[in-house]
């Protein structure tokens, strides 16, 4: 009997993660990805490139840390200090998509076919933040990626339809 797939809320948000995206951004141009509101605010580009990263850097190797050994500690993701050293800048946003889709998918396939059920009260230690369980760690995961579906919504909602809105700017506010 083949062994029944994990299944986490978390998990599960994370898998859709991508799609959603895909049909948030579909018809967006090059220009529009990235779009800058402001100097120190992330284009949509940026926010790809940043989620392509931060996949790898902090939440698989959180994951794997976590998976190895009780208490271990993780190492804290510093996204201002990534960002001030240009890491999201100059990126294709499309390649940054795809880089992010490609590890997600496969980070979603390893936690459906090697968690367990008790791995969720699994602990480890954060450097600032202290002790916190791999069920922490999911729900983190899914809230960062639904804050940053809700940044990118706004971008669109600023750059793409807010300039051509007419009298209804008046009854709209954006703040991206």
């Amino acid at each position: 009997m083949a062994k029944k797939e994990f299944e986490y809320t978390a998990i599960e948000h994370l898998s859709d993660t991508p799609e959603v995206l895909r049909l948030v951004m579909a018809g967006l141009t090059e220009e529009q990805t990235l779009w800058k509101p402001a100097p120190d605010r992330w284009s949509v580009a940026e926010i790809l490139e940043h989620l392509s990263h931060v996949e790898g850097h902090y939440f698989r190797a959180a994951l794997d840390t976590l998976l190895c050994g009780e208490d271990a500690l993780i190492e804290p993701y510093n996204q201002e200090l990534y960002a001030a050293k240009g890491t999201y800048a100059g990126r294709e946003p499309e390649e940054s998509f795809a880089h992010w889709e490609e590890q997600r998918e496969d980070n979603v396939a390893m936690m459906r076919t090697a968690l367990e059920p008790d791995a969720l009260s699994r602990t480890a230690r954060h450097p600032e933040l202290g002790t916190f369980t791999l069920e922490d760690l999911l729900n983190e995961w899914a809230i960062h990626d639904l804050g940053h579906v809700r940044q990118i919504l706004e971008l669109i909602r600023a750059d793409v339809y807010y300039p051509k809105l007419g009298p209804f700017q008046k009854q709209y506010r954006v703040a991206p």
